[in-house]
């Protein structure tokens, strides 16, 4: 009879495991393909964003190497322009400020500034830091726009996916710290209203979706700062546990959401509105029937025309303005991408 087999003391890879790597492999690669496809519009983007000179780049606002912001500049700006304050997404791990340069363009079009707030990434940071920096580049905004033209009562504030998370749970933190008279450098009050953009705003309900989508579990909890963070930052359930004077001070908010977005299910920005509109706070949910997640911030804008987003954030930046709505038309942008490039990298997108 042969002796047994030795055991090896490296234990096997669980299926589990196994399933996850098999899973982040095969984002990659439809993350590769989709930014492939795409690529005639991003370069013609990016060409705009190192070679113009509306774009002021990489401009400090803190001490931290990623505490920097761009502008976007409307050419005419000889009246002091409406500003909007946007933090990016990508997921707490690749988000940076560049991203944003897309809607930079649009919005700097018709007469809007636009600052592109980035910000630390895990593991730089987690997302106690996250939402530190985004405060400081909202404060650089409320305090310095109006030395680049910016109308510093006429300022927004918007975040996309992971950014629209972030800038939330920065919103809500300053007006829980002003509402308890605790030092501030910006008040929510400098806010004319808040823009989420296919946001989740309970941490909670969210941890199993994106284990499922593949950020795994324990990552993100990291990522939160442990599972007894999650609650901090969750802006739902801050605005539940807030008071009438909290709840007061926060701005008009605006949560748009894509019907057909699985990265983050628009239910999420539903929820939110529902709580906010029950204890009173001024909110709106727009949502764009048959939109997934980076269709309504990615593809739609790059297919030219009017796209929703950019007509939507205009008319209720404008709303008051009728002479000024009236002088920032801008010619119908081009298309920067063919349509059949547009629709099969909307179908093999990892988003």
């Amino acid at each position: 009879m042969p002796p047994p087999r030795p055991t090896s003391s490296r234990a096997s890879p669980s299926p589990c495991s196994s399933t996850s790597g098999y899973r982040w492999m095969r984002q990659l690669v439809a993350l590769a393909v989709y930014a492939i496809l795409l690529m005639p519009g991003f370069l013609q983007v990016g060409y705009y964003y190192f070679f113009s000179s509306q774009v002021h780049r990489s401009i400090v606002y803190g001490e931290q190497p990623r505490n920097r912001l761009d502008l976007y500049i409307p050419k005419d700006n000889r009246r002091p322009c409406p500003v909007v304050a946007f933090v990016t997404g990508g997921a707490w791990i690749i988000g940076y400020k560049a991203w944003g340069a897309l809607l930079g363009r649009r919005l700097a079009e018709r007469g809007i500034i636009v600052a592109c707030i980035d910000y630390r990434n895990f593991p730089q940071g987690r997302i106690g830091d996250m939402v530190s920096d985004a405060s400081q580049g909202i404060s650089f905004v409320c305090n310095n726009i109006a030395s680049y033209g910016g109308d510093p009562n006429k300022i927004y504030l918007m975040g996309q996916s992971a950014g629209a998370h972030i800038s939330a749970c920065a919103l809500m933190e300053q007006a829980v710290k002003e509402s308890s008279g605790q030092p501030i450098s910006w008040s929510v009050t400098q806010i004319k209203a808040y823009f989420g953009l296919s946001g989740g705003y309970n941490i909670h309900n969210l941890v199993d979706h994106f284990h499922q989508r593949g950020l795994n579990r324990s990552i993100f909890l990291s990522i939160m700062d442990g599972e007894e963070s999650l609650s901090r930052y969750s802006p739902e359930i801050v605005v539940k546990e807030s008071s009438a004077r909290t709840i007061a001070l926060l701005p008009r908010i605006f949560l748009m959401h894509g019907t057909d977005d699985y990265s983050i299910p628009s239910s999420a920005s539903q929820t939110f509105v529902d709580v906010l509109q029950q204890v009173g706070a001024q909110a709106k949910l727009l949502l764009y029937e048959g939109k997934t997640h980076t269709d309504i911030f990615i593809q739609d804008p790059l297919r030219g025309g009017r796209d929703p987003l950019v007509e939507d954030v205009f008319s209720i930046i404008y709303a008051d303005d009728a002479t000024r709505r009236n002088t920032a038309s801008a010619p119908t942008p081009r298309r920067l991408v063919f349509e059949w490039q547009l629709q099969l990298a909307r179908w093999i997108s990892p988003f």
